[in-house]
């Protein structure tokens, strides 16, 4: 797919669809730092960001590109985190940072040095507690990662890790390197941008043949295509083409979330994370129903979100309150079941981190339909009964009742 380059030094404009989805990494990006940063006993935390697509920070509007929004985010969250721990008589905390701003546009990385350096001046001059090492690189992206970045990261021992990674079109970041980095620390994330419309074109289009050309690049073959007959409706291809590559992709990752932008013009890419942590995938998922109008999902609600037949069943998951209200009552029935499976008791950990694979609900939906369903008690460390869906903790079990209301509506459907 051939891109237009950004006209970066005339002032890119800043679209609809690229705000919407800079508010989501922004407010996630956040609430990852505050969720890293939380424990008392804590007084340092590393990690290593890399932009791998930056652009030049700033559109003709002013508004900052992602690179500007990690760095402020940096700064809001170490000072945010840095009054509380103050408020509670605990000593600082450093944060250390390692940024890797990359961009094929040697112009495009002219104009990011100047527009990051005021920002790291103020940061270094009035945020003490937040040290910044920015270093700026000329390259596509895949080169760069072989070449310099990925030894970067390794030389200077970062565990948590996360890639921003706003490719144009679709094939410019390999699987290969999504499995590469997924797999090099436990604690490595990866937004990725994936666009879509000509995907959705070759299927409108009942052309199996140049679809399979232009997924190549994930190893899709003519037989997983099949037949894209009866494919007529819009949400119809759009569940179709969800379903072919998030195959590919749930390879690279423990958790990944198969979400859309919701651009009222038309359905234009996949703002796609991965994480190896449940708890990632669980910020997530809260973070797109705060931001409810901006992303859809195609498939169910509740526990199997992918297990449909585009053809026959599915429908847009909007994360609105209709939605959520459908979901939750999908997860009152499709929790027990769950449990049942793994026996009669699940500690929770272990339920979250079986479930977050497979569902786009929110956290406190989840615990809602736990405790609605009649047949579920959830029971403390100690033994006693949780009676708030707000009070269920990592350490709790998950169990069925002994007298269930219907049991055979815990019998897997075949």
């Amino acid at each position: 797919m051939v891109s237009k380059p950004y006209p970066w030094a005339d002032g890119a404009p800043l679209e609809d669809h690229t705000r919407r989805k800079h508010k989501v990494l922004r407010e996630y990006f956040h609430r990852y730092l505050t969720v890293r940063c939380q424990f008392p006993q804590q007084t340092r935390f590393r990690l290593a960001v890399v932009d791998g697509f930056a652009g030049a920070g700033r559109y003709s509007c002013g508004a900052g590109g992602s690179p500007v929004i990690f760095i402020e985010e940096l700064r809001a969250a170490t000072t945010a985190v840095n009054l509380y721990r103050a408020s509670q008589n605990l000593p600082p905390l450093e944060v250390e940072c390692l940024l890797v701003l990359n961009d094929q546009s040697a112009e495009a990385i002219e104009l990011l040095k100047n527009n990051c350096a005021p920002l790291l001046a103020e940061i270094k001059e009035g945020t003490r507690q937040l040290h910044i090492s920015a270093h700026y690189i000329t390259g596509e992206f895949e080169s760069s990662y072989g070449s310099t970045i990925k030894q970067m990261i390794a030389a200077g021992g970062y565990r948590s890790v996360l890639f921003n990674l706003d490719q144009c079109g679709y094939s410019q970041v390999r699987t290969e390197t999504i499995s590469e980095v997924m797999r090099s620390t436990s604690s490595a994330e990866i937004f990725l941008t994936y666009a879509i419309q000509t995907l959705l074109t070759y299927m409108m289009q009942n052309n199996p043949d140049r679809l399979v050309t232009q997924l190549r690049h994930l190893g899709v073959s003519r037989s997983d295509v099949g037949s894209l007959d009866g494919l007529v409706a819009k949400d119809g291809f759009l569940g179709a083409a969800e379903k072919l590559v998030f195959e590919r992709f749930f390879q690279c990752a423990l958790f990944v979330s198969p979400f859309s932008i919701h651009n009222p013009e038309g359905w234009r890419y996949w703002l796609i994370h991965f994480a190896n942590s449940y708890r990632a995938r669980q910020v997530y998922n809260d973070v797109l129903h705060d931001n409810k109008s901006f992303q859809a999902h195609f498939g169910k609600s509740g526990l199997d979100m992918l297990a449909y037949d585009p053809k026959h069943e599915g429908a847009l998951y909007l994360f609105d309150d209709d939605d959520r209200s459908r979901a939750k009552h999908q997860l009152v029935s499709d929790i027990p079941r769950f449990v049942n499976d793994c026996g009669d008791a699940i500690n929770i950990g272990d339920f979250y981190a079986g479930i977050y694979n497979a569902t786009a609900a929110h956290s406190d939906d989840v615990h809602a339909a736990i405790m609605d369903c009649e047949d579920l008690e959830v029971l403390t460390p100690t033994g006693g009964q949780r009676r708030k869906a707000n009070t269920i903790e990592i350490g709790d079990t998950l169990r069925l009742k002994t007298q269930r209301s219907f049991f055979p509506m815990f019998t897997r459907k075949t």
